[in-house]
């Protein structure tokens, strides 16, 4: 069969050469060891926590190497996409600082643009660059036209399922299926210049011709040394209507725009076979890979389970309302994708997350558990060494979107509500009270008399008249200009007259012989001022909300005995 001729019959309007593509995508400019790595979501729907992880790792990778980190939208699968999509896609990108040096990005107008010199960025754009290398196939006999149309292919499959069912022995399903392919390879240049002149459709195959019996040696960076079986399937490069799979569209993309490393899951895995052999048949030098490790979780049972996009914490939008701060996302995820990331840190305090050398040896084979404790415990931690103008700031913006009536308080007197944040803060062991900005609130809510309520009962096991006895000896005592000593020495000698010891191990010793200790008097004092038998450092406390609040609570407190 003249290959050639095919060719032109199949793709009669494309006349620029696989040459001339290359030429528009020159060699980076970069310097040794640079890698480029890409962000390849599909806008068909929100961005998953798997997705993020893998981003994380693409922009780790390049930047930390000089290279370049682009955003590329897979947008070929028009029936799947969802209207917004992209535009939600950069907004997370943007809002958990993931920031990439080309792609797609939102003008000031508010349409999609292309930044870069290897666009477009778009694949639905690129279709003429496809074809280009999707006719060099053809003239080389590497590929070939399916005629069939989607009833006949539907009527396939269905035999293939029924073959599978029906024979124990899948090697008899596999020849059949086998079977059914070559058939489709058997046509006559008349036949598809008869197909053409009636105008329908078709899909362009490759023409397979690797033996799964057969191993390829193939090196993951994450999954190490591989066998892998050659590809013995024609798979489909261009659907009918003419738009590419996602197998040949990131063959060609990836190699125009000078992609080193692809990052993607371990899914897929079983495709690999195609890729290698299509990258070979398109005469590529592959990029080389990173397939990660699946994101799991644990179930019900006790067992662990891929973490699914119906699932708490699958959708990255909902960290943001969650009121997760962009650093303690970073940072869950960098302990996720390298073991000793807290070990450095713990280290390295003063350091960004951002200066953390990541590396992909050190990137778990087998899973990464996904754990609300311990994002939790990163997250307290992070927020806890934030200051009190960093931790200010940052919680007005989330109020400003999830809770307008906060954000009215937390703005009406900054400084008020700085001095509040700045309780418990600096040191060289900061309070750790509360891992997002929607804990904030009810943590400090008291510090607003809008919002203040008694949450917490006095105990029962302490008679009202020594919780009225300490109340009343602390509003005739109490003066917000005493020291901290000073302060607690009134309530020592509170308590004491009333039979509470301050000597806690006397108190530990034979706590039958008192009533209690000064502690249990603290916490009369903190329940009237506070509402809750918990809070930061009273005295603190006491010093922001200001002598006459004070006394104003605890007189109220005890009209309510």
């Amino acid at each position: 069969m003249d290959f050639q001729y095919l060719a032109d019959l199949l793709f009669p309007n494309v006349t620029m050469t696989p040459e001339e593509v290359e030429a528009k995508y020159p060699e980076r400019n970069l310097p040794e060891g640079a890698k480029v790595t890409r962000f390849a979501p599909s806008p068909t729907g929100f961005v998953h926590f798997g997705g993020m992880y893998q981003a994380i790792v693409d922009e780790r990778l390049a930047h930390q190497s000089g290279g370049v980190f682009y955003l590329r939208i897979e947008d070929t699968d028009g029936q799947r996409e969802i209207a917004g999509a992209v535009d939600a896609l950069l907004k997370t990108l943007e809002t958990y600082g993931v920031s990439y040096d080309e792609g797609v990005e939102i003008a000031e107008d508010g349409t999609i643009r292309d930044k870069g010199d290897y666009g477009p960025y778009k694949q639905s754009q690129r279709a003429d660059l496809y074809h280009v290398f999707a006719k060099k196939l053809v003239a080389e006999g590497k590929a070939y036209p399916c005629f069939t149309t989607e009833e006949e292919l539907e009527e396939i499959q269905q035999a293939d399922k029924k073959a599978e069912i029906k024979n124990t022995d899948w090697h008899v399903a596999a020849e059949q299926k086998r079977a059914a392919m070559l058939a489709q390879r058997n046509f006559t240049i008349e036949e598809v210049e008869e197909h053409l002149k009636a105008g329908d459709p078709f899909v362009l195959r490759i023409l397979a011709n690797g033996d799964p019996e057969n191993k390829t040696k193939f090196t993951d960076l994450v999954k190490g040394n591989l066998e892998v079986p050659e590809n013995d399937e024609d798979f489909v490069l261009l659907k009918s209507d003419g738009i590419p799979t996602y197998h040949f569209a990131h063959a060609v993309d990836d190699h125009l725009m000078k992609t080193t490393h692809v990052i993607r899951g371990e899914d897929w895995l079983p495709s690999l076979p195609k890729h290698i052999q299509l990258f070979r048949y398109l005469g590529f030098k592959m990029p080389k890979y990173l397939h990660t490790a699946q994101i799991l979780k644990s179930d019900e049972n006790g067992g662990k389970k891929k973490l699914s996009k119906r699932d708490m914490g699958a959708k990255m939008d909902d960290y943001r309302s969650m009121g997760y701060a962009t650093e303690c996302v970073w940072e869950y995820i960098l302990t996720l994708l390298n073991s000793n990331f807290e070990e450095w840190h713990a280290q390295n305090a003063a350091k960004s997350y951002l200066d953390f050398p990541f590396n992909i040896k050190k990137m778990s084979v087998s899973g990464c558990l996904f754990d609300f404790n311990k994002l939790n415990d990163v997250s307290k931690n992070v927020l806890s060494k934030l200051t009190a103008d960093e931790i200010y700031e940052k919680t007005v913006d989330w109020a400003a979107e999830f809770d307008p009536e906060f954000h009215a308080l937390l703005t009406a007197d900054p400084a008020y509500t700085k001095k509040i944040f700045a309780i418990g803060r600096g040191g060289k062991k900061p309070r750790k009270d509360y891992a997002t900005f929607r804990e904030i609130r009810p943590f400090i809510d008291f510090f607003y008399d809008d919002l203040f309520k008694m949450k917490e009962e006095y105990p029962e096991k302490f008679a009202k008249e020594d919780v009225r006895a300490v109340l009343e000896g602390f509003a005739e005592t109490y003066n917000a200009a005493d020291d901290m000593n000073a302060w607690f020495e009134k309530i020592q000698k509170i308590g004491e007259a009333l039979g509470y010891t301050a000597d806690m191990k006397a108190y530990k010793a034979d706590p039958e012989a008192f009533k209690g200790n000064v502690a249990d008097v603290s916490m009369f004092i903190r329940i009237a001022v506070t509402g809750k038998q918990n809070s930061p450092d009273m005295y603190a406390v006491m010093q922001v909300l200001g002598e006459d609040r004070v006394l104003a609570r605890v007189k109220s407190a005890l009209a309510a005995l």
